[in-house]
């Protein structure tokens, strides 16, 4: 028998490293895959990710396990070990804005997050039922307002649980987590949104950008953290706008790069190629 295993690894940077986590490969009768590492001459710090085929019938993922902390302990590794046994399961979180639910949900039909699944959408607004029934996917409408926050999302942790979730996506969903729900799924909610923070705070940004003669508007896909918007970046992208261009020109640019910055933060996040370090992330493409 055998499985895919990915290792993410983060360090200071010594000798032999790379020669161990190579080396539990080979006594294992593992055949790696993939691998790609860093080192950095300013912090000292070590990166690598390294994706490999086990063979369980030599050394299942428990005893890998084992044989990571041992070398932990002996290096002084932070590790995070993705056994690819079972697909992750993502929850899409919306509120109105289509542009980015449509993008995820086109993507995953035509195979581009396989074999991890968008597994329901919940959104405080119920015209998504049809959407979701078009895709064959479970719609969960849970409406919150400033009387009930604490029910809403004590819903919203029930359907997480009964649908077995993994990972929440935050399309344009326009509602603040809670900080005991943001701690409790840690790296695990990715949030998009236009790049104009923090210079152009608050309501109708891209009028305040228009009236200000930006020059380049983009988006920022990150990992949510209990200080809005300051999680550690997975991607962004820009693009130039000019004088020619209305506010409606803005928004329209805006949301083209919202939605395709947010599918490529989730397809890195699914593939394990983000490492996170220290409220920045380590991408391997």
């Amino acid at each position: 028998m055998s499985t895919q295993v990915t290792l993410l690894v983060n360090c200071h940077d010594r000798t032999g490293i790379v020669a161990a986590l190579s080396d539990l490969v080979a006594r294992s009768n593992g055949n790696i895959l993939d691998a790609d590492q860093h080192s950095e001459e300013e912090s000292g710090l070590f990166f690598m990710r390294m994706q490999w085929v086990l063979d369980t019938d030599t050394l299942d993922a428990s005893g890998l396990r084992q044989a990571l902390d041992a070398l932990a302990e002996r290096f002084g590794l932070h590790y995070e070990l993705h056994v690819h046994d079972a697909p992750t399961r993502v929850a899409i979180f919306c509120s109105t804005a289509p542009h980015c639910v449509y993008d995820l949900l086109l993507k995953e039909r035509m195979g581009e997050f396989a074999p991890h699944v968008m597994a329901c959408v919940i959104s405080n607004h119920p015209q998504w039922q049809d959407v979701c029934d078009h895709f064959r996917l479970p719609f969960y409408h849970v409406s919150v307002n400033a009387e009930n926050k604490a029910a809403a999302e004590a819903r919203q942790r029930e359907i997480l649980a009964a649908e077995d979730i993994d990972l929440i996506v935050l399309a344009r969903y326009m509602q603040i987590l809670s900080p005991e729900l943001v701690a409790e799924w840690k790296g695990r909610i990715i949030n998009i949104h236009h790049s104009f923070l923090p210079a152009f705070v608050g309501a109708r940004p891209y009028h305040q950008a228009k009236d200000r003669g930006v020059k380049i508007i983009g988006a920022t896909a990150h990992y949510v953290t209990a200080e809005l918007d300051q999680g550690p970046i997975i991607e962004q992208d820009v693009t130039r706008v000019t004088h020619r261009d209305e506010v409606s020109d803005l928004v329209r640019k805006g949301r083209d790069l919202e939605r395709q910055v947010l599918s490529r933060a989730v397809g890195l996040h699914l593939d394990r190629r983000v490492l996170e370090c220290n409220n920045r992330t380590i991408i391997f493409r």
